[in-house]
């Protein structure tokens, strides 16, 4: 989390960049940077998430549902519904359908950004990222009432790479695993690996596009931060949401007792 949601506005237009940067590798620096060189709506996945509709939610946890089922068309078809209208996109559920992707958009290029003090980082949200209760306190709330169960199927291929995730214990193994899987996945000539420090020259090269003015530095955002903020955000509202919930019951239970008596 920590991206900003953006909204696609023009269905035609094709995904041209799939950034398989892992989790807080640099995601939101990279969704802001190639919304600029690309101008279209780059999609951040969970913010994308949270900010969007049940019905775009269940589209993931559907796409998952069918891979794990091994139907083919259909994880297609979902994801290409989730990703229609969108120029880039970056951080999950896409890092999971980089293979699929590939094949619905065979001239998008893949971008994976290397980590700084990527296990520290990702430590502090795997341990709350999804508690048992999540999915009970966020079920009233339109849009995020099927968020635990897509962090639940995210959650399976970390499973995948790495066992010690199982005990929410992030390893750099896993990042390791996962950069292999995929340089093993995209085809010579599509993947490009940059440092965060490279500024905007060669990514510009690499998609063929002109580099910014020598003024405008490269993004630099904090994953760690904007994530703390979101989730905060997110609590207080739902925190509102609970209060008033818990008015309207209180409101209720004291007119039918009114009533009764």
């Amino acid at each position: 989390m920590g991206g900003v949601e953006s909204v696609p506005t023009d269905p035609s237009r094709c995904l041209q960049v799939i950034g398989a940067g892992f989790a807080r590798t640099g995601t939101v620096s990279m969704q802001m940077a190639l919304t600029k060189l690309l101008d279209g709506p780059v999609m951040h996945g969970a913010t994308q998430i949270l900010e969007g509709s049940d019905a775009y939610c269940r589209t993931w946890i559907r796409a998952y549902e069918a891979k794990r089922r091994g139907d083919r068309e259909q994880t297609l078809k979902h994801v290409r519904e989730a990703t229609r209208g969108f120029v880039g996109t970056v951080d999950m559920p896409t890092l999971d359908f980089i293979p699929e992707m590939l094949e619905l958009y065979p001239e998008a290029k893949v971008i994976r950004r290397d980590p700084e003090r990527w296990a520290r980082s990702l430590a502090g949200v795997s341990k709350n990222a999804s508690p048992w209760w999540l999915r009970y306190v966020m079920w009233p709330v339109p849009g995020w009432r099927w968020f635990p169960t897509f962090i639940d199927n995210y959650a399976e291929s970390t499973h995948r790479l790495h066992a010690s995730q199982r005990k929410h214990e992030p390893d750099p193994e896993l990042l390791t695993k996962y950069n292999d899987w995929v340089r093993s996945v995209v085809p010579e000539g599509r993947l490009m690996e940059m440092e965060l420090g490279q500024g905007w020259e060669p990514l510009c090269r690499f998609l063929g596009v002109p580099v910014p003015p020598a003024d405008e530095p490269f993004p630099r955002a904090n994953d760690a931060d904007a994530a703390e903020r979101y989730a905060r955000n997110i609590f207080g509202q739902l925190v509102q949401v609970w209060l008033g919930i818990f008015a309207v019951l209180g409101v209720a239970a004291y007119a039918a007792l009114r009533l009764w008596l």
